[in-house]
């Protein structure tokens, strides 16, 4: 099992497109919404959690895409005949989506304190990478949903449909306060505006709302169904 992880790692971070769209796009998006114009510190504070959050979501949605294309190689089909069960197959997979997330939210979170001179505490720093490290496996599980059901080429698609659309309407890229009042009620209660709200409310300086735990436990639980379902059809298939 520790193997097997450590293997789809290292074959993720040898990814350039990986590097250059999970990593080096978030911090690049972060630095150019935050210098343009007057920006006060608070707007710095909140969009380097809110980037950090959409390289964290992208991340953890690629994960979709290296199964899909294990699939159409046959590196699916050879693992299903090692003595590692479904389970222990899908684990790893999770796992690594997990540990992959975590070079976009350091990244963004160092252009904050040493390009953009953001202020927090230690423990705040910490506090928000741990929730958001914590928070993104919704969406590592929703990218392996897709990446089980969904051929290579769509998967990949999908994810990035699924990563800006729900960026987007987040509020991760721009405040949710500059929406129609119907869109921001929408945005309430998607899974990366209540990702994002992890980070912010530790950078104010208080724990997370329990609703916005609330919401995110409610997509977990969805995503997990979609990813099982979608894994069982394609044990049927392979």
């Amino acid at each position: 099992m520790l193997d097997y992880l450590l293997l789809e790692i290292r074959r993720t971070l040898r990814d350039a497109g990986f590097v250059i769209g999970g990593i080096a796009m978030p911090v690049m998006m972060y630095l150019l919404f935050t210098n343009i114009g007057e920006n006060d510190g608070s707007w710095k504070t909140a969009s380097m959690v809110g980037m950090a959050a959409y390289g964290a979501v992208g991340s953890a949605l690629n994960t979709g895409g290296g199964v899909a294309e294990d699939r159409a190689t046959g590196w699916l089909r050879q693992l299903r005949v090692t003595p590692m069960t479904p389970r222990q197959v899908v684990v790893g997979r999770a796992l690594t989506g997990s540990v992959t997330v975590l070079p976009a939210i350091v990244a963004v979170l160092a252009a904050g304190a040493l390009v953009n001179g953001v202020r927090l505490a230690a423990w705040q720093w910490a506090a928000i990478a741990l929730l958001l490290w914590l928070g993104s496996l919704p969406f590592t599980l929703l990218g392996l949903g897709n990446g089980y059901r969904l051929t290579a080429q769509t998967t990949g698609v999908a994810n990035m449909v699924c990563n800006l659309g729900l960026s987007v309407l987040g509020g991760l890229w721009f405040p949710i306060a500059l929406f129609p009042g119907w869109l921001r009620s929408v945005s309430a209660y998607t899974p990366t505006h209540r990702f994002a709200q992890l980070g912010t409310s530790v950078a104010d300086g208080h724990a997370p709302a329990p609703g916005a735990v609330l919401v995110l436990t409610a997509w977990l639980l969805a995503f997990g169904s979609y990813a099982v379902l979608s894994y069982r059809r394609t044990g049927r298939n392979v």
